[in-house]
């Protein structure tokens, strides 16, 4: 697998528009993902459309959505800034990075974005989301919500559940661009050899990756969501207890709860984030062309 180093700007530039387009139009897959899988009364994903069409508006279906757009931007940014340097340091002496090192490398680059980005996020706009459902809800949007949640609980408030959001999206890399860049190099030397993809291929690569992503790491999702939720405190010691109290006291089909708005999210997700980033590099080094 040829490695090729993109700069650490450009990388960032593309990967964080890739990640804040992506956000915007997927947010109400991910609105009706994370109301499913609450604790509680177990909801259908069109149930939960209707009823906040209902009593919110269209609004309501972007609930949090400010929050996952700005952490977003910074995820897929450090992700793919991150995901770059650790296949630089895993090539070998011919640039080539194995399925192995490149299923390693997006390990590395979920652990990173977790911390960095992906936790406070995810953890408020969960928060804001729970809280959103409420006949009377206690945040008056992302600044007021994430200072009071601040306020009341400390920064822990903004990183609970870190350790499963680390497995979800160390998961999620390795398993996203593993798939995307094995599927990448097969298409391009079966049938165009040393050219580069055109968009709508990339985004049916991007989006097998999604597909494959969301089986395979959808119970670190559900664990997660629990974590990051009003009642966690009370509920929950750790991840661990929270895993065996789902698996015991709900079934293990519980786990995979929320897979229909999460599958249609990521597949879409994995379609746009891989085209948008691909494009802009381009738009890019033209720039950088035309300005040497």
């Amino acid at each position: 697998m040829a490695f090729k180093k993109e700069k650490p700007l450009h990388s960032i530039i593309a990967g964080s528009t890739a990640g804040a387009i992506e956000a915007f139009v997927t947010y109400p897959t991910e609105f009706v993902k994370t109301r499913s899988q609450f604790g509680g009364k177990k909801e259908r994903p069109l149930t939960i459309i209707r009823e906040t069409l209902k009593t919110k508006g269209v609004v309501g279906l972007y609930s949090g959505c400010t929050a996952l757009i700005a952490g977003n931007a910074v995820k897929a940014g450090v992700r793919f800034l991150s995901y770059d340097y650790f296949k630089s340091l895993l090539a070998d002496s011919e640039g080539k990075v194995s399925a192995p090192r490149s299923l390693l490398a997006g390990l590395g680059a979920g652990m990173t974005e977790a911390v960095f980005a992906v936790t406070p996020s995810e953890t408020i706009k969960t928060k804001l989301i729970d809280d959103a459902k409420r006949p009377n809800p206690q945040y008056r949007g992302l600044i007021h919500g994430t200072a009071s949640i601040v306020r009341q609980e400390g920064l822990q408030g903004i990183y609970r559940g870190l350790f499963p959001v680390m497995m979800r999206q160390g998961a999620n890399s390795a398993v996203r661009f593993t798939t995307y860049s094995t599927l990448k190099q097969f298409v391009q030397g079966a049938a165009r050899p040393g050219q580069t993809l055109p968009a709508p291929i990339t985004f049916g690569i991007g989006a097998i990756a999604g597909l494959v992503t969301v089986y395979t790491t959808m119970p670190l999702d559900v664990i997660k969501t629990r974590m990051q939720s009003l009642e966690a405190r009370a509920q929950y010691r750790n991840s661990f207890h929270c895993a065996y109290r789902i698996f015991t006291e709900e079934g293990i089909l519980r786990f995979w709860t929320g897979t229909t708005p999460r599958l249609t999210r990521l597949v879409l997700s994995g379609g746009i984030v891989f085209t948008v980033y691909e494009n802009i590099i381009k738009v890019l080094k033209r720039i950088d062309t035309s300005e040497s």
